[in-house]
């Protein structure tokens, strides 16, 4: 995954991924590479969102 890629992006392009599913716009073919290509962003938004959970427990711990 793209170090550059910002949370947001990846927030949205998992949107527009899962909208052309539910309605039919992706082919069978392109179907696994989508879902490939789903299942990465969902990983690097979990570890953004740790990290700033991670973050945000240690500033209010000092």
């Amino acid at each position: 995954m793209n170090k550059e890629l910002k949370y947001e992006d990846a927030v949205t392009r998992l949107k527009t991924i899962v909208a052309e599913i539910e309605n039919g716009e992706t082919d069978i073919d392109k179907l696994a590479d989508s879902l490939k290509e789903a299942k990465k962003l969902v990983a690097f938004c979990k570890s953004k969102l740790q990290k700033v959970e991670s973050d945000i427990k240690n500033i209010l711990d000092d």
